[in-house]
């Protein structure tokens, strides 16, 4: 081989090592990113709206039957997690079905609790049912539009005087339900009790707070 095929296949062989360095370096992820996104994938499950929590209970309930009709939403308490500013661990829908007189419970949790509570979606047992009310008519889904956090802040804002005079009261109810009284979806809050607490309610159409009636 003569001297200038030599010098000619040592630069090809040294270019593709060059060539084959360079692309394993761009394809190798970094160490310190790799451990980013598995720490942010491991990280504690946060707080759901009932927006959030709603429509895969509502999907879930559509295949139970087809007639559903939604008449309560409400957060519930979670071992080792702690409910704030209208979010929760889990919450509980009651649906209900006209045709068959029976309704269920679906409820929505962001974390498996043994032994009862596990993360996702779950339906509770039918019940009998014996149908509407004026003190249990449906929601319409189409002027549930404030979440609950919205609904939340609407409400601690104007309770927030007496619950200054109070701070030992705490939130003790919180749900979504349809009363003949409003004649619209209507987010209940009280803090404390019916004797000495403070009962704000907000529609969930439009976000106004609302006086009792």
């Amino acid at each position: 081989m003569s001297a200038v095929l030599k010098q000619c296949a040592t630069g090809a062989i040294a270019l593709t090592v060059l060539l084959l360095a360079a692309c394993s370096q761009s394809t190798t992820p970094s160490v310190s990113g790799t451990s980013e996104a598995a720490t942010k994938s491991t990280g504690p499950p946060e707080l759901a709206t009932a927006k959030t929590a709603f429509w895969p209970m509502y999907r879930s309930a559509r295949t139970w039957t087809t007639d559903l009709v939604t008449l309560r939403l409400a957060p519930k308490e979670v071992p080792g997690f702690k409910n704030e500013a209208g979010k929760a661990a889990m919450w509980e829908a009651t649906f209900g079905s006209p045709g068959r007189h029976e309704y269920r419970v679906y409820s929505y949790a962001i974390a498996t609790v043994p032994p009862d509570i596990r993360k996702g979606v779950a339906a509770g047992l039918r019940q009998p049912w014996g149908g509407l009310t004026r003190d249990a008519m449906p929601i319409e889904l189409s002027s549930f539009n404030i979440d609950s956090d919205v609904a939340y802040k609407t409400a601690a804002g104007g309770a927030a005087v007496w619950m200054k005079k109070n701070p030992d009261k705490k939130l003790s109810s919180f749900e979504l339900r349809n009363a003949y009284r409003f004649q619209t979806p209507v987010w209940y809050l009280m803090w404390g009790d019916k004797k000495s607490g403070y009962l704000a309610f907000v529609d969930a159409n439009n976000g106004e707070a609302l006086n009792k009636k």
